[in-house]
């Protein structure tokens, strides 16, 4: 989602313009990142959001991936985000709901599907049907000739 995005649905809610969104949300960020800027020890905690810190990465040695060649990379400053409580359970409720809907989907068409797989082959028209077999007695009275084979020596 892109700031001109939230911008727009936080302007159908509220019912304000753009224009004024824009200013808010854009002013919002600013602050965030002036507060971050102007005083390295601070965190700016949103509640059930979370938390915004800027923290300093030690210097240390690393490895170019195309040369293999060893870099010294400096110490630096980096913002680090840890979600609130509300986000973290909304977030992983995520996974929740996707299993729960995979296992709604595949108990559903358990249920809606034969216990033969569908063939993707026609039936055969009723005129190809052979007539019915005669019955069991019928055909035990039926003399076969004889068949010789190896395994009835």
């Amino acid at each position: 989602m892109t700031k001109k995005e939230i911008v727009k649905a936080i302007s159908e809610e509220l019912g304000l313009t753009q224009l004024q969104t824009k200013a808010i949300v854009q002013k919002t960020f600013e602050s965030i990142i002036d507060t971050l800027v102007e005083d390295p020890k601070h965190r700016i905690e949103l509640r059930n959001f979370g938390v915004f810190e800027v923290k300093k990465r030690a210097a240390r040695k690393a490895r170019n991936p195309r040369t293999n060649e060893r870099v010294d990379v400096e110490e630096k400053y980096v913002v680090t985000f840890k979600p609130g409580k509300e986000m973290e359970e909304r977030v992983s409720q995520l996974m929740l709901d996707k299993e729960r809907q995979a296992a709604e989907k595949e108990a559903a068409s358990a249920q809606s599907s034969p216990s033969a797989p569908i063939s993707s082959t026609p039936a055969a028209p009723l005129s190809d049907v052979p007539p019915e077999s005669p019955p069991a007695e019928e055909i035990a009275e039926i003399e076969s000739p004889p068949v010789s084979s190896p395994y009835n020596q």
